[in-house]
């Protein structure tokens, strides 16, 4: 689903092993062949199973088998294992086993969320922010990929959405709304949108051209009114519903007429309660 890159892996091993294992190292049993399983202690979905089978690769762990990100996982079930040297498999065992209870937690709770939207809108898309944390964007974004949503923006190069602190430095909200046009002008491959907290500004922001809007904060009852009289004006303008949208109101945004929710919660989710089994070969 999303190209992880060499260099993010060695990251990773380096943080947990900038030398050596010294652990196993000063025991002495570094080159007695050993096997690891992977096994999870609730369900859900899997997500990082490739990246930790490079890693463990890199290290000189052979994967014997690797059940594929987006798998539903089982109690119990064993879903990678792998053979190798003693020394390579204890070095790999901890990166790989946090990556895994990560990217599965957030793809668990991914699945959530999208499962209680779709059981209001089947059509409905849940989208996320580019609030992942700072340095594991890539791996965020397999995770809700994995679990069923889908980007809606993966950082500031690919979009255009201006917000209240943007049009400031326009000189107001009259000021943008005159350079609309010309905004449009520079970027036709692209849509213009605009985030607002009030149904007033979102009135004239529809009338002066906007092609989406996103409300940030609306409550339900009120965005549900709001959208029904927005569309009927702007059939062809996009709606979001952003802010605070999380697995215990997700169901009910849902309803409120828009054509996707726009969430950075999924991106804080709690890891998956996972384990390793390590023995000798």
């Amino acid at each position: 689903m999303i190209y992880i890159p060499d260099e993010a892996l060695d990251r990773m091993i380096q943080e947990d092993v900038p030398y050596l294992d010294l652990t196993t190292w000063v025991l002495g049993f570094g080159p007695v062949p050993g096997r690891m399983e992977y096994f999870t202690r609730q369900e859900g979905i899997l997500c990082g199973t490739e990246e930790a089978g490079r890693i463990l690769g890199k290290l000189g762990v052979q994967v014997t088998h690797a059940a594929p990100s987006g798998h539903a996982l089982r109690p119990g079930e064993i879903f990678l294992t792998a053979e190798g040297p003693a020394d390579a498999i204890h070095m790999g065992w901890k990166v790989t086993q946090s990556l895994l209870e990560y990217c599965s937690g957030i793809a668990t709770k991914t699945k959530r969320v999208v499962e209680a939207v779709h059981s209001v809108n089947p059509r409905m898309p849940v989208v996320t922010t580019r609030k992942s944390f700072p340095g594991a964007k890539q791996q965020s974004v397999k995770a809700i990929l994995a679990g069923g949503a889908f980007p809606h923006r993966l950082g500031l190069s690919e979009t255009v959405l201006v917000f209240g602190e943007h049009i400031a430095f326009l000189g107001g909200l009259e000021s943008f709304m005159e350079r609309i046009p010309d905004i449009k002008s520079r970027l036709p491959e692209k849509k213009l949108l605009a985030e607002t907290q009030s149904l007033e500004e979102a009135w004239l922001l529809a009338g002066a051209g906007v092609d989406a809007l996103q409300f940030d904060k609306l409550p339900p009852e009120q965005l549900r009114a709001a959208a029904a009289e927005l569309k009927a004006g702007f059939p062809g303008l996009i709606l979001l519903a952003a802010g605070g949208i999380d697995e215990h109101n997700a169901a009910e945004y849902a309803s409120a007429g828009v054509d996707a929710l726009v969430t950075t919660s999924l991106f804080s989710a709690k890891p998956m309660d996972m384990s390793v089994r390590i023995t000798p070969r």
